[in-house]
């Protein structure tokens, strides 16, 4: 290798890293800040106020029973309740959910099914039309796959008490976290990020985010931030920016959970984890300099500057794994054989901080080390694994000219039924090229006794492996793929005017 080429690697690759660790950091150091905790007080006193609920779905023939069942089972008075079941759906959706609007309609329930004559802002159109139409001071949204505890409303009501509260937060929990080693990995994620990432943003006094579903909203909160918008794949992520810019401040409740279906297949996991990706860099594009700009803290916009960048660790992590061999092999023609194991120590800091954290997270719901260990593992690697499909988000989602659909998140319910949607792209040649490519940076490494550098390689090339082969039909790894199909007799047209 020429000494111009090995220097060329090793500074390309040196930069990677820099860019990475501010990600690495920012983790953890909301982990550290977690610990401090922050509670508000969780009783609302004086007369109840009037509560909308927001059921926004999209052709969710195998959950919109449960959900709208759910929802119409809340504890909360009758006269103070509305629920809007927002259907954009096309297929079975619409008669299903029609028929038990209409069953809890007879039975007293203050509930409506609200359809539009075109989907128009997808997810965020619907919640306008809803929203135009409300006549609650808070506003409760509850996505498909959610199955809300009866008490719900009345457990994130009283950080309200404070005028100057905009949102309250619930923590999410899983449904069928131990369907798989990919769910469960997930449920670690996830975990993480309630407990570290939320808490710790909200203990610190960063801004924080509503996730989309299980939070409860001051409606004046919404109309003051600018409502809903749909030029972002996020638009929770947007109008939680918007809010707390406005000055409102939102609370988080980690002892308030409410049940959600993980993604059972590794389709429906990249169809979720992509529009994230691409909506949080859409998000960023827009919010972003106006925060930079304006009289917040310099840790607040640090935090949120990390926080709304945080998907371009997925290419860079891509990036670093192809160059792995390289960079090796370029320290050993420079005759940097003293730095070759500086593999090892960079593995250990980059790995082990992360393997600590999810730890950390699946500590906090008391699951036992025998299996939380593995998971532990597996879970690096899906999060290195997904970059293969997730890192084209975050490119098109940098683009000013893209502007893609937002396509829900593939759910089964209790039917187990196969997903019917658009033509969702797994980019199995992508990840096949990757595992390829690691696979012989192992086999290269070992033969030219590069020893310091095979854990990292392994940990690359067992996520690409894995992700890989779970998507093929019947894997035991993941479930096998979404079968995706567009509905045929099934469908039910969705034209003329909105319909309560």
């Amino acid at each position: 290798m020429p000494d111009w080429v090995a220097w060329f690697v090793l500074l390309t690759t040196g930069g990677t890293l820099c860019l990475l660790v501010p990600f690495a950091l920012h983790r953890t150091s909301l982990l550290l800040l977690a610990r401090g905790g922050s509670r508000e007080d969780g009783t609302w006193t004086g007369p109840l106020p009037r509560v909308t609920v927001q059921l926004p779905i999209y052709n969710e023939v195998e959950v919109v029973e449960r959900l709208v069942d759910a929802a119409a089972s809340l504890d909360y008075p009758g006269e103070l309740l509305e629920i809007q079941l927002l259907d954009d759906s096309n297929d079975r959706t619409v008669e299903i959910g029609g028929a038990r609007v209409a069953y809890w309609r007879e039975r007293g329930v203050n509930i409506r099914h609200m359809r539009r004559p075109e989907r128009d802002g997808y997810k965020a159109g619907a919640l306008a039309l809803g929203l135009k139409q409300a006549r609650g001071e808070f506003i409760l949204v509850l996505d498909a796959d959610f199955v809300p505890p009866g008490d719900l409303i009345h457990r994130l009501l009283g950080p309200f008490r404070d005028p100057a509260v905009g949102m309250v937060q619930a923590r999410w929990d899983h449904l069928n976290e131990e369907e798989s080693q990919l769910t469960r990995c997930q449920a670690l994620l996830l975990d993480g990020h309630f407990f570290f990432e939320q808490g710790g943003r909200y203990a610190s006094g960063r801004f924080m985010t509503f996730n989309g579903t299980a939070g409860l909203w001051r409606r004046r909160a919404l109309d003051e931030a600018g409502g809903w918008s749909a030029d972002t794949l996020t638009e929770d992520l947007d109008v939680s920016y918007r809010a707390q810019m406005a000055g409102w401040r939102f609370v988080f409740r980690p002892e308030v959970g409410v049940p959600a279906e993980l993604p059972e297949t590794v389709r429906a996991l990249e169809v979720q984890q992509k529009r994230w990706a691409q909506g949080g860099i859409q998000t960023a594009r827009k919010i972003l300099p106006k925060l930079m700009r304006g009289p917040w803290k310099p840790a607040v916009k640090a935090e949120a500057a990390v926080h709304l960048l945080g998907h371009l660790a997925h290419p860079l992590t891509i990036l670093l794994g192809l160059l792995l061999l390289p960079s090796a092999l370029a320290r050993r023609a420079l005759g940097l054989h003293d730095l070759l194991a500086l593999d090892l120590l960079v593995f250990a800091v980059a790995t082990g901080s992360f393997f600590l954290y999810f730890c950390a997270a699946g500590r906090k719901r008391d699951r036992p080390w025998k299996t939380l260990i593995p998971t532990a593992a597996f879970t690096l690697a899906l999060g290195i694994g997904l970059g293969a499909t997730v890192s084209g988000a975050v490119l098109r989602g940098a683009r000013l000219t893209v502007r893609d659909p937002f396509e829900r998140t593939p759910k089964r319910g209790s039917g187990r039924s196969k997903y019917r949607g658009s033509g969702t792209k797994s980019h199995p040649a992508a990840k096949g090229a990757l595992a390829t490519w690691m696979v012989g940076s192992f086999i290269v490494a070992l033969h030219q006794e590069l020893y310091a550098s095979l854990p990292f390689i392994t940990l690359f090339g067992s996520g690409y492996i894995w992700l890989l082969v779970a998507d093929l039909p019947g894997s035991a790894l993941g479930v096998g793929p979404v079968e995706l199909i567009e509905p045929a007799s099934s469908v039910v047209p969705c034209r003329g005017r909105v319909t309560l």
